[in-house]
């Protein structure tokens, strides 16, 4: 049986292959830490687990539901973005309920894309943009960041390009890998931008209030309603990344449109997860700050292991993850990764697997406990590098 042409150029996921070579690690007892994935390690709050049982335990709750999501749900998700973006959503219209982000990014990619057509998506970035776009028979084209223009692109440069065949580019800020936070001005540049060349701006918008004190949506800019979607997601922010709970906000028509692709692809959410979810937006600020206390630390930690291998980094850096430069004497990161995984037994991310132009930095997740990382630094320091 020949595989389908979409997957040609659609490898398997750096993760998955990684984790298997951990695994043979550990089978012969080298015990790897693994500080590569982003999996929050902490649990959801107690009130959002003790909503899920009480849900679950009732008799009607097991049914199919709507591919809209419930309304307590849509509701709890514009309340949230009023309370902490300063965006009014329309919970009836301008929001729809996704099974994970993730999902969503596939859903906006397969409803706008298609062969002839172009996706512009960030380099370094999430692999999944490149991926969902493959998958459509769009072309995906990159555009560079670097650490020299503050890992913002340069939108000057990028309408120098034909931009006549690109329906919609994906930003990400906070920025995935780099920590990167953006900016008012920023967002306000990137909306007239888009309202300029057409383009629809797709932003994914899952760490926002990891280790940040102000989170962002687009959608607070005057006119980005017109021009641009926004993803968010449960994941990081509650610690509910394996309950699969994201959002997608923005424009009615738009998320119509997409919901035309979604509703054929699932057959609603769990209801006792979405009203989990819900109880889970409903949480003060006060449950971000305790959570960003115990990241605070772990990043410590992982900011010592960067000086340590002798990689430079940004301090002001937001998010789950740490990112630095490695030394000048490493060809790419891709060997400082594999050093350490063979001398001390740490994972830690080659920046390489983001694009090309991440491949002389690494990404150290803070996903782990204070011993996790007490264990990896001690281990780290033993070895020479």
């Amino acid at each position: 049986m020949q595989l389908a042409k979409r997957l040609l150029f659609t490898e398997e996921y750096y993760f998955s292959k990684k984790l298997r070579e951990i695994e043979e690690m550990n089978s012969t007892g080298k015990k790897v830490i693994n500080l590569g994935i982003g999996s929050p390690d902490l649990p959801p709050h107690p009130d959002v687990i003790e909503t899920l049982k009480e849900y679950a335990e009732q008799p009607h709750t097991h049914g199919y539901q709507n591919y809209k999501g419930i309304l307590p749900l849509r509701e709890a998700i514009s309340s949230w973005y009023k309370r902490f973006y300063q965006v009014t959503l329309n919970p009836n219209t301008e929001v729809l309920p996704l099974m994970g982000s993730k999902e969503g990014i596939v859903h906006i990619c397969m409803t706008y894309l298609e062969e002839g057509t172009e996706a512009l998506i960030p380099n370094p970035g999430y692999p999944t943009y490149a991926s969902a776009v493959r998958l459509s028979g769009a072309k995906a084209v990159t555009y560079d960041l670097s650490e020299e223009n503050g890992w913002l692109p340069d939108l000057k440069k990028l309408e120098q390009m034909n931009l006549s065949k690109v329906k919609i580019m994906w930003i990400n800020y906070p920025h995935m890998p780099t920590g990167t936070d953006s900016t008012q001005e920023f967002f306000e540049e990137l909306v007239q931008f888009a309202k300029r060349n057409n383009i629809l701006i797709c932003h994914d918008n899952p760490y926002s209030f990891i280790l940040n004190d102000n989170p962002k949506s687009i959608l607070s800019v005057e006119g980005a309603m017109d021009v641009a979607i926004e993803l968010n997601s449960l994941s990081k922010s509650s610690n509910m990344a394996g309950w699969r709970v994201g959002m997608l906000v923005g424009n009615a028509q738009r998320l119509q449109e997409i919901l035309r692709f979604k509703s054929n692809m699932d057959s609603g959410m769990f209801l006792a997860v979405q009203m989990s979810a819900a109880k889970a937006l409903s949480l003060d600020k006060s449950w971000y700050d305790e959570l960003n206390a115990v990241y605070r630390e772990r990043q410590k930690i992982a900011f010592s292991m960067l000086e340590h291998l002798g990689c430079k980094y940004d301090p002001k850096q937001v998010g789950l993850f740490t990112w630095g430069r490695v030394p000048e004497k490493y060809d790419s990161a891709y060997e400082l990764s594999d050093e350490i995984l063979e001398k001390a037994r740490v994972f830690i991310t080659p920046g390489g697997i983001f694009g090309e132009a991440g491949k002389q930095y690494i990404r150290i997740s803070l996903c782990g406990t204070l011993d996790t990382f007490s264990e990896a630094m001690n281990r780290i320091i033993e070895i020479s590098i």
